[in-house]
C-alpha cells in the first residue's frame, strides 16, 4: 500500500512530507480526537455522506468544535481526491484532534482543532468477501461509549492482534457472553432467514456499511432484527458475516476453530455482498 502525495491539513492542501505537529499534540498524548475511514472505489467515495455525518456526531460527543462546516469539509475531501488524480480503489483516512497545547487533562482554552486527511491505495480483498473469513472470540474490554469513533483503539488493536496470532481475520467481542461487535467491524448472525445484530447503542459503533446493510435487508424483505445474540447462539447459526468499509460484507466461516455449518458462505451473506457491489457500482476484480 502507498499513500498519495497531497494531503489535507486544516483547510489547505500540502505535500505529505511537510505535515508536522508539536509533541504536545492531544491526539498523541491523550487520544483526544476522532477519525473516519471512507472507502473509495475507482476514484469515487462510497457512503460519503454517512461518514461525514458520523464524524460530526463523534465531534459533538466529545465537545470538539471543528469550525469547518460540514458542507465545506465535504468539498475539501472531494477536492483531495481530485488533486491526487485518484482513479483506483483506496481509502481516505480523516482525523480531528482537540489540538496542540500544554499537557493538561481538562480541555485547554483557545486551541484550534487539528485536522488532516490522506488517501492510501488499497485494493479490495475479493478472497474474503467471496470465500469467507475465520474469527476468534475475545472479551470486550473497551470503554462504554463505542458509538464514538475515537482514537482510543488500544483494546481493538489487542483484539485484532490476538486474531492475527491465530491466523484469523477478526476477533468477535462479547460482554458476559453477549456479542457486541468485532475489533474493527460489525458482526451478524443469520438464523431461519433472519439477520440478527447488536442494536445501535453506545456499546457498538454504528457502521456506515451496517446502516447500508439494514437498508439492503429492508429492500430485499430480509428481516433485520437489532437484537443482541450470544456466544451460545453462534453454535446454532445458519450463517454469520461481518461488515466494514474495508471488509464490505464478508461471510464468517469459522469461529474459534469451529465451522459455521459447512464452512462455506451462505445465501444471505452472498446476496447482501452482491447487493453491496451493485450499490457501490463495483465489480469483482480477479487480478
Amino acid at each position: 500500500m502507498s499513500t498519495y502525495s497531497i494531503i489535507l491539513s486544516q483547510d489547505k492542501f500540502v505535500h505529505k512530507d511537510s505535515l508536522q505537529f508539536p509533541f504536545e499534540e492531544r491526539a498523541l498524548q491523550f487520544g483526544d480526537g476522532v477519525y473516519e475511514v471512507i472507502r473509495v472505489y475507482n476514484g469515487e467515495p462510497y457512503l460519503f455522506e454517512s461518514h461525514v455525518d458520523r464524524l460530526y456526531r463523534s465531534l459533538a460527543a466529545i465537545k470538539i468544535d471543528l469550525k469547518i462546516e460540514k458542507e465545506t469539509l465535504s468539498s475539501l475531501l472531494k477536492e483531495l481526491i481530485e488533486r491526487n488524480n485518484v482513479e483506483e480503489d483506496c481509502f481516505i483516512y480523516l482525523q480531528v484532534s482537540r489540538g496542540s497545547a500544554t499537557r493538561i487533562h481538562h480541555f485547554p482554552t483557545d486551541v484550534e482543532p487539528n485536522l488532516y486527511a490522506y488517501i492510501q491505495k488499497q485494493s479490495r480483498n475479493v478472497d474474503n468477501v467471496k470465500n469467507g473469513v475465520r474469527t476468534i472470540v475475545v472479551e470486550d474490554i473497551r470503554w462504554k461509549n463505542c458509538y464514538i469513533k475515537s482514537l482510543n483503539l488500544l483494546p481493538n488493536v489487542l483484539a485484532k492482534q490476538a486474531a492475527a496470532e491465530k491466523g484469523c481475520y477478526e476477533a468477535i467481542q462479547h460482554i458476559d457472553g453477549v456479542v457486541t461487535e468485532c475489533a474493527s467491524s460489525n458482526v451478524y448472525l443469520v438464523k431461519n432467514g433472519n439477520v440478527y445484530t447488536h442494536p445501535a447503542t453506545n456499546r457498538i459503533l454504528n457502521g456506515c456499511v451496517r446502516m447500508a446493510v439494514k437498508e439492503f435487508c429492508e429492500k430485499l424483505d430480509i428481516p433485520f432484527i437489532e437484537e443482541a445474540f450470544t456466544l451460545e447462539d453462534i453454535h446454532e447459526a445458519d450463517e454469520m458475516f461481518l461488515t466494514s468499509s474495508n471488509s464490505e460484507v464478508s461471510p464468517i466461516i469459522e469461529v474459534d476453530g469451529k465451522m459455521i455449518q459447512d464452512g462455506k458462505p451462505g445465501p444471505v451473506s452472498t446476496l447482501l455482498q452482491e447487493t453491496y457491489e451493485k450499490d457501490a457500482n463495483i465489480s469483482v476484480k480477479l487480478a
